[in-house]
C-alpha cells in the first residue's frame, strides 16, 4: 500500500494518453450532462473497474459499494493523505480524496488489471470532475433552498395581510424587503398562466418590478400567481408581461389599504375572468355601482352592527380570525381558503361554523351568504371597539333593500336577462333558491342539469358577473333579486 500527502495530486495528463477519454470526461460538464452517478458509471467502464463514491461514514453516493478499509478511508477523508493504492494477485485498488462543500468523499477504483498510466490519469482527472459537479452541485441545492424559503416567506406576509395584520405582515418584510409594505395602500393583481410555466412566470413578475412588490405563488390555484404592489409601476410593468407571452391573463384590483389585501385579491380575481375576453388580455376591476353604495350609509352601518353584535362578545384576537376566515371562506371554497389563510379546510370549516351558531344563519343558504358577506365587507370600515346600539337608526334588511336607488339598480341588472327567449332570469333565481345546485335547480324546473348551467353560464357576460364560482359577484346578483322581492329574505337571529 502507498500514499502520499495531500497537495501533491497529480494535475497534468500522462503523455501519449489518448484524447477520446478526456473529451468524453468533459461532455459531463455540460448543464445537460451534469450527473455524478453518469460520471461513476463512464469511469468504471472506461478504465474496466468496479467503482464506488462513498462518503466519511460510508454512505453510498454512487456506484458499487466496494470492501474498504474503515481506517484508510477515514485517513483520506480525514485529509491526513490524499490518495492511496493496493495490490494483490486478483485485484487492484485505488482510492482517491474528493472534495466536498461539506464534507470529504473517498472515489475507489478497484480493477483486475494493474493501473497503467492511462488509467492512473483517467481516475485523477475523474476525481477532479466529480469535485467540480459535487460543488455545483451543492451550490445549485444550496440556491434552490433559498428560493424556496424566500417563497414561503412571501406567502406568510401575504397570509398576514389577508387576515388584516398589517403590523406582523410589516415587521416580517422589513428584515428582506425594507420599505416594502411602507405604503398604507396597494393594488392586487393576479397573473394567470398554464401550471407548468408558473414558476418562471413568477420569476418574471419578480424580474419586472424590480422586487417592490410582493410575489407570491397563489398556494390555492396553480396557475395563479399573486402580486401586491404598493407601487403605481407595478401594473404597467406586469401588463407589459403579459403583453410578451400569449398564455397570460392579468386581473388587478382598485387601490385598497393593506388591511383589505383580502377584499383586494377577490376583486383582482374577478377581474381575471373578464380579463379572458379582453383582446389585451388584461382587466382592472371596475368601480361599477355597488348595491350598498345606493343604501343610506349611516343606516347599513347600524344595521350592520347589530348583524354582528354577537361576535362582539368574543376576544379581539378571536372575532378578528373569525371575521377574516369567514370572509375568505365566503369568497372561496373551504380548501382554497385554508390554503390562501396557511390553516386546514376543517379549521376554514369549524370557525365558519362557529360564525353560523352565532349568528343564528345557515351559509349553506345563498341568500344569508350574500347578507352575511355584506355585513363583512360593511365592517371593514367599521370602528374596531363594538357598538351598543346607541343612536343607530332601527331599520332591518328589508328597509335598506326597498330604497328607490338599489331597487332601481336590481331591476336593471337583473333586466339584462329579459331579452334572452330561454328565459334564463327563471333558471337563475332557482338556482339561487336551492344553493347554487344544478341538479335540484333541474328538478324544481323539469330541465336538465346541463341546461342549467348552460343558463348560469350564459348569464355572467350579460351580467358582467362571475356566478358560477362564490364570490362579491354571485352575492351581488343574489341580493338584486332580493330587492326585486324575487327571492325571500334569509333568516338570522339578529334582528335584520
Amino acid at each position: 500500500m502507498a500514499g502520499r500527502e495531500d497537495g501533491n495530486r497529480q494535475h497534468a495528463a500522462q503523455a501519449g494518453a489518448s484524447p477520446a477519454w478526456a473529451e468524453e470526461l468533459l461532455e459531463h460538464l455540460r448543464p445537460a450532462g451534469r450527473d455524478v452517478r453518469r460520471v461513476v458509471a463512464w469511469l468504471a467502464g472506461t478504465v474496466g473497474a468496479t467503482v464506488a463514491l462513498q462518503d466519511a461514514a460510508g454512505h453510498l453516493i454512487a456506484g458499487n459499494r466496494l470492501p474498504l478499509d474503515d481506517g484508510l478511508v477515514a485517513d483520506i477523508t480525514a485529509g491526513r493523505i490524499a490518495s492511496a493504492a493496493w495490490e494483490s494477485r486478483e485485484r487492484h485498488l485505488r482510492l482517491v480524496r474528493v472534495e466536498h462543500p461539506s464534507h470529504a468523499c473517498v472515489l475507489a477504483v478497484s480493477r483486475p488489471d494493474p493501473f497503467d498510466r492511462r488509467a492512473s490519469g483517467v481516475v485523477t482527472h475523474t476525481a477532479q470532475v466529480i469535485e467540480l459537479l459535487l460543488t455545483a452541485g451543492e451550490s445549485t441545492a444550496a440556491g434552490h433552498r433559498l428560493r424556496r424559503a424566500t417563497s414561503d416567506l412571501r406567502l406568510a406576509i401575504l397570509q398576514l395581510l389577508m387576515v388584516e395584520d398589517t403590523i406582523a405582515a410589516r415587521r416580517v418584510a422589513a428584515g428582506l424587503w425594507p420599505g416594502l409594505l411602507d405604503a398604507e395602500t396597494a393594488c392586487v393583481y393576479v397573473v394567470e398562466s398554464a401550471p407548468d410555466v408558473r414558476d418562471r412566470v413568477a420569476e418574471e413578475c419578480l424580474d419586472r418590478t424590480r422586487e417592490d412588490a410582493l410575489v407570491v405563488r397563489c398556494p390555492a390555484m396553480d396557475g395563479h400567481v399573486i402580486v401586491v404592489g404598493p407601487r403605481e409601476t407595478t401594473g404597467d410593468a406586469l401588463r407589459s408581461l403579459v403583453g410578451r407571452h400569449p398564455d397570460l391573463f392579468l386581473g388587478g384590483s382598485v387601490r385598497q389599504s393593506l388591511a383589505q389585501t383580502a377584499t383586494a385579491y377577490g376583486q383582482a380575481v374577478s377581474a381575471l375572468a373578464v380579463a379572458h375576453f379582453r383582446p389585451d388580455k388584461t382587466a382592472v376591476y371596475a368601480e361599477r355601482t355597488h348595491p350598498e353604495r345606493l343604501m343610506d350609509p349611516v343606516a347599513l352601518r347600524g344595521w350592520t352592527s347589530r348583524v354582528l353584535r354577537p361576535l362582539d362578545t368574543l376576544p379581539h384576537h378571536t372575532r378578528a380570525e373569525l371575521l377574516a376566515t369567514t370572509r375568505l371562506g365566503l369568497e372561496f371554497t373551504a380548501v382554497n381558503a385554508a390554503k390562501v389563510l396557511g390553516v386546514s379546510r376543517n379549521t376554514v370549516r369549524a370557525r365558519m361554523e362557529r360564525v353560523e351558531a352565532l349568528l343564528g344563519t345557515d351559509f349553506a343558504d345563498l341568500t344569508a351568504r350574500a347578507v352575511v358577506h355584506l355585513a363583512l365587507n360593511t365592517r371593514i370600515g367599521l370602528p374596531d371597539a363594538p357598538s351598543d346600539g346607541a343612536g343607530e337608526p332601527d331599520l332591518r334588511l328589508a328597509d335598506l333593500l326597498s330604497g328607490p336607488a338599489v331597487r332601481t339598480w336590481g331591476q336593471d341588472l337583473l333586466g339584462r336577462l329579459d331579452a334572452d327567449a330561454r328565459n334564463p332570469r327563471r333558471t337563475l333565481r332557482a338556482w339561487i333558491a336551492v344553493g347554487g345546485n344544478a341538479e335540484r335547480a333541474a328538478q324544481t324546473l323539469g330541465v336538465h342539469a346541463q341546461t342549467v348551467r348552460e343558463h348560469v353560464r350564459s348569464a355572467e357576460p350579460v351580467l358582467e358577473r362571475q356566478l358560477l364560482a362564490a364570490g362579491t359577484d354571485l352575492y351581488e346578483v343574489v341580493l338584486a333579486h332580493l330587492t326585486v322581492g324575487d327571492l325571500d329574505l334569509p333568516v338570522l337571529r339578529s334582528p335584520a
